[in-house]
């Protein structure tokens, strides 16, 4: 369906996929273009079939271990690919940095900050501490304890630890406490519901 936050969801999940994901009736904006260039510089191979969008995945590894990422005012592309990253650079190494526009910057992302470093993940606010731009160098994992987020504050932040949470190379499961009211509750169901797809 023609939703940037079912379509950019797709993108960020065919990416990071092993093998090659036919997209069709993908939406045209703002915030998929921003994911397509992102995924683009990352190592993904994109082509065009008609209406349909091939995307052959890094299969979990980034071809890339550096980058800029510009996302714009995109917000469905700003949160999922900073957790994605961050649990990327901790598992294989890596320096990216994420910017947007300044409205961009003027968007809290502390909650998710909070949460990937949670988890021993190296993130730097290279502004304002709790918003972008950001900075994502590594660090190590501990995926032991559960992994922490508010559920009142943006359905951005859980979706996205639930798109990066199964890159991570973990030996059982891995448990995220949803701490308070869970909103967008069917913003999450499209999550999980993808994940499953």
């Amino acid at each position: 369906p023609g939703s940037k936050s079912i379509s950019n969801r797709v993108l960020l999940l065919a990416g990071l996929s092993a093998g090659t994901t036919v997209v069709h009736d993908l939406l045209d904006s703002d915030d998929t273009q921003v994911m397509l260039e992102a995924l683009r510089v990352l190592g993904c191979k994109l082509e065009r079939d008609g209406e349909a969008l091939h995307v052959t995945g890094l299969g979990g590894r980034l071809a890339t271990k550096q980058a800029k990422l510009f996302l714009g005012n995109a917000g469905t592309a700003m949160r999922p690919l900073t957790a994605a990253l961050a649990v990327l650079a901790c598992e294989h190494g890596g320096d990216y940095t994420l910017r947007g526009v300044p409205r961009m910057h003027e968007r809290p992302i502390g909650d998710l900050v909070d949460a990937l470093r949670g988890l021993g993940a190296e993130v730097d606010c290279l502004g304002q501490e709790g918003y972008p731009p950001l900075r994502l160098r590594g660090g190590r994992l501990d995926l032991g304890q559960p992994v922490k987020v508010r559920g009142d504050v943006s359905s951005q932040f859980l979706t996205a630890l639930l798109l990066a949470l199964p890159l991570a190379c973990a030996e059982r499961d891995v448990t995220i406490e949803v701490v308070g009211e869970l909103i967008s509750k069917p913003y999450i169901e499209i999550t999980l519901n993808l994940l499953a797809r």
